[in-house]
């Protein structure tokens, strides 16, 4: 089987303990674009915290693709067209912001190209800004600072505490997704929003079949894909069940796994 298409986790995946993608890897994926594997960066991080990773491996040029805030979102990006797009109601982002205060957790969204949040002394918070290399913006009410229709919001805390409530925020924003991507990320997407439903569509959209996909990943939001694709890869710095979920586990993020699994699985 030739795979076609390849759909890439980034934090732990694509990119090592330092964020950045290794010359090793860099020389894989661009081996496989030029053998016409299309990418897909297929990421919890908002659009424009993708963008410059798409760049540096000139997915425009290859027929590339962002699948980000973990499916919310699709941008093709030979023609800058976003393919499919999911929103948050505006009504339900009072009520998100009401529960991070009754919980006293970080909450946060993206505007304009910036974290948006209450509590930009979160460390969490500065994390996430950080791995996306966004600014942080500091608002007095967060709710009246979301003023356009956002893909996604990210509540932040301990990640024992979070393991915690997590079932009870899920509860009460019914009809919503939300699960987490790190133990310390608590994701909120709109309802029946996943990668691997997003993936579905992509496939559809690009002419490739299920069959034709591999995907790569290590986090819990990404077993759904690995599950999906036809070939499954799980880094060997996963979560268990993320391994448990795959058909092969390659080499951590640290050891070049996607460039080893790309040498392994792909006639390249």
């Amino acid at each position: 089987m030739r795979y076609k298409l390849l759909a890439l986790d980034i934090d732990g995946t694509l990119t090592n303990s330092q964020k950045k993608i290794t010359p090793r890897t860099k020389a894989a994926l661009m081996a496989a674009q030029k053998k016409g594997v299309r990418l897909i960066l297929a990421s919890g991080r908002p659009s424009a915290g993708v963008k410059p990773l798409a760049q540096e491996l000139e997915m425009d040029k290859y027929g590339g693709f962002i699948l980000s805030y973990n499916g919310a979102q699709v941008i093709d990006l030979q023609n800058n067209r976003t393919v499919y797009e999911k929103t948050l109601d505006p009504e339900v982002i009072p009520v998100i912001e009401s529960l991070a205060h009754r919980y006293g957790v970080g909450v946060l969204t993206y505007v304009d190209g910036c974290v948006v949040t209450e509590t930009p002394d979160d460390p969490y918070i500065q994390l996430e800004a950080k791995i996306n290399g966004l600014p942080l913006k500091a608002v007095d009410g967060f709710s009246e600072a979301v003023t356009e229709k956002e893909p996604k919001c990210l509540m932040t805390g301990d990640g024992e505490y979070m393991g915690r409530i997590e079932p009870e925020i899920a509860s009460a924003l019914k009809g919503l997704s939300v699960y987490r991507s790190e133990s310390y990320f608590l994701e909120i997407m709109p309802g029946n929003i996943d990668k691997a439903k997003s993936l579905e569509r992509l496939c559809a959209y690009a002419g490739a079949s299920r069959e034709e996909l591999a995907a790569c990943g290590d986090g819990y939001n990404d077993i759904p894909m690995i599950e999906y694709a036809g070939l499954g890869i799980a880094m060997a710095n996963a979560k268990d069940p993320v391994k448990g979920a795959a058909d092969v586990v390659t080499l951590s993020n640290d050891e070049d796994g996607v460039a080893a699994a790309i040498s392994r699985y792909f006639d390249i």
